[in-house]
């Protein structure tokens, strides 16, 4: 009869071998896991890295062309670019809406005596407030102005002090010079002159190194601005100070898909383009000095238009 023999203990070095073997597939699978986090960490590290890299290597200026030069004096040059489907989203006004798409330069439309005239309300009014950070505007159609972090209506806030620094003959002026701009781009982009109205917003801007705040001061990412201002068809702007000799950077930048195409502010320059995401664009940060600017708008919604500004 045979007798069933019960097994004794394992040897320990058995024991062992068998711990050390568990060990090892776990230390295996642990080295496997941190292996596989550390690549992803290192593609996403690196992928950001590269985005930021890429970004910044198309900032300089071999991936841009100069199409209006500070020295240069322009009597109108036009640069067509295919509409965008932008205003498709949007109700269309026969003889306004953007069929021509595109952006100009004109340094005609107004002369060096007026918009300096114009450089000096802006100063008036700037001198007022202005941020804590890089970017201050003033509108005189609301009343907004930068101050501090925030905005105050300068008609409410300094009430008859405005009268000390405005008089009818500026806001006169202010007027003949958004005639003047609207004029010139019903020209160039041929449509009917009557039913293109000036938007909101339209305002001075005033722009320095100074650290920006609030992400009202930074002023230098691409945007767009039929997206940005649902209202916006037709966007100018007159500068009011001229590159490398009032400021440094603060260049206008139109972001095209093979190069960036920049245009250097001049006092007296117009420039004005259609609002889609045809004309992505930026401005460049103002390394030095200060830059000042307004940005005139203009709608072919009759809802959207507002008046000329006038004194309280």
């Amino acid at each position: 009869m045979s007798t069933l023999r019960r097994a004794g203990p394992r040897k320990v070095e058995d024991r062992n071998q068998d711990g050390d073997q568990t060990g090892m597939i776990k230390n295996k699978s642990k080295r496997a896991t941190w292996q596989k986090w550390f690549t992803v960490a290192v593609s996403v590290t690196l992928s950001v890295v590269s985005t930021v890299v890429l970004w910044d290597y198309l900032q300089e200026d071999d991936f841009k062309e100069v199409f209006a030069r500070q020295t240069d004096i322009l009597e109108g040059k036009f640069f067509e670019v295919p509409c965008s489907k932008d205003y498709e989203s949007y109700k269309r006004f026969a003889g306004c809406t953007p069929t021509k798409c595109g952006r100009a330069v004109q340094d005609t439309v107004v002369n060096r005596e007026v918009a300096l005239k114009m450089l000096r309300i802006a100063k008036r009014g700037l001198s007022l407030g202005g941020s804590d950070g890089g970017a201050s505007i003033l509108d005189l159609h609301s009343g907004a102005l930068s101050m501090g972090k925030q905005f105050v209506n300068i008609y409410r806030y300094f009430g008859d002090q405005i009268n000390d620094l405005f008089d009818e003959e500026d806001f006169a002026l202010y007027s003949n010079v958004r005639w003047r701009i609207q004029k010139e781009i019903a020209e160039a982009f041929g449509i009917d002159i009557t039913r293109l109205h000036l938007t909101k917003p339209t305002f001075f801007s005033r722009m320095n190194n100074t650290e920006a705040k609030t992400m009202h001061d930074e002023y230098w990412h691409p945007h767009i601005d039929k997206v940005t201002y649902g209202s916006f068809d037709y966007t100018s702007l007159l500068y009011l100070s001229d590159y490398k000799i009032d400021f440094g950077g603060g260049k206008f930048v139109f972001v095209d898909e093979l190069v960036n195409r920049t245009v250097e502010p001049r006092i007296g320059r117009v420039s004005f383009f259609t609002s889609g995401s045809e004309n992505l664009h930026y401005v460049e940060k103002v390394s030095w000095g200060t830059r000042y600017a307004i940005t005139v708008s203009f709608t072919c919604d009759p809802v959207h238009a507002i008046q000329d500004p006038s004194l309280p």
